[in-house]
């Protein structure tokens, strides 16, 4: 399928534009030279099934690869039994969203520690993840690939090698490598190439190197405080890090092919847009 570059949700100029529906995302972005579309359902699954086909349809015809993105409040740790089976049911309601518009991945943050030890809500959120697999395999979803994302917050469940660890217990399963919030995360880990690199060859060593290959992955410029993630900023806000510019020589380096999903605050499209460009540097310089 080859690397590929898009934004989460629609920027700004998009609506500036005059533009109104997610269905005239895929045209807009082609026209932009991005392949890639992650559609939000972080407020919840609410697309119908036609706008869903229609999507699927329009992004078809543009060669944009689309995934979607789970709800927010999804807790695949939490105490409360009833709060996981539904954190089950947002996950398969995402999983029939992207039947819906042939999307490939379907992205979910696995929540909060729940104020308990890290290692027994891990447990407790593999548990989860190993219920949601098998009730997707019975309602005929289990192709479509879940990709749990490394989260910036202290609290939250979503380090690299929690979200690492999951993926271990299937192989249909793909990381959200998330490098905002690994920055955010570390306290500003990731500053130079051989940061990122060290975090490539972690992944390749626990997950192969055909997952590693073709990750899916999420970039944006992110404040942080001691606690982890703060918020998300634009290219231009360059005050905060990471830099694509120390990953896309690894990428590069490394022959990978990914997914990689912009999360700029606003600016989702245009930074896609950047990125792209700073890796054909990248490439030219080899």
């Amino acid at each position: 399928m080859g690397i590929r570059f898009g934004p989460s949700g629609n920027s700004l100029s998009f609506y500036e534009q005059g533009y109104k529906s997610s269905v005239e995302a895929p045209k807009w972005l082609a026209g932009m030279g991005l392949s890639a579309y992650e559609y939000s359902c972080t407020k919840g699954v609410n697309i119908k099934e036609e706008t869903a086909s229609i999507l699927g349809e329009e992004a078809a015809k543009y060669d944009i690869a689309l995934s979607i993105h789970a709800p927010y409040y999804i807790s695949m740790a939490s105490t409360d039994a009833r709060k996981r089976d539904n954190s089950i049911e947002y996950i398969l309601q995402s999983l029939q969203a992207a039947r819906w518009m042939d999307a490939k991945r379907v992205v979910f943050h696995p929540g909060s520690c729940s104020k308990m030890d890290r290692g027994k809500a891990l447990e407790i959120a593999m548990e989860t993840l190993k219920r949601t697999i098998e009730e997707a395999d019975r309602r005929g979803l289990g192709d479509i690939t879940l990709c749990p994302e490394t989260l910036g917050k202290k609290n939250q469940l979503g380090s690299l090698e929690e979200v690492l660890e999951m993926c271990g217990m299937d192989g249909r399963l793909m990381p959200t490598i998330d490098f905002g919030h690994i920055h955010a995360y570390t306290g500003g880990g990731l500053e130079s190439s051989r940061d990122f690199e060290k975090v490539m060859d972690i992944i390749e060593r626990e997950l192969g190197t055909q997952r590693t290959k073709n990750l899916h992955v999420h970039f944006s410029r992110i404040e942080f405080t001691q606690g982890g993630e703060k918020k998300h900023w634009t290219f231009d806000d360059i005050q905060y890090g990471p830099e694509f510019e120390h990953l896309a020589p690894v990428i590069v380096k490394k022959g990978l092919q990914p997914t990689i999903i912009c999360e700029s605050r606003g600016t989702m499209a245009e930074d896609a847009g950047k990125m792209k460009e700073i890796y054909e540097m990248a490439l030219k310089a080899l």
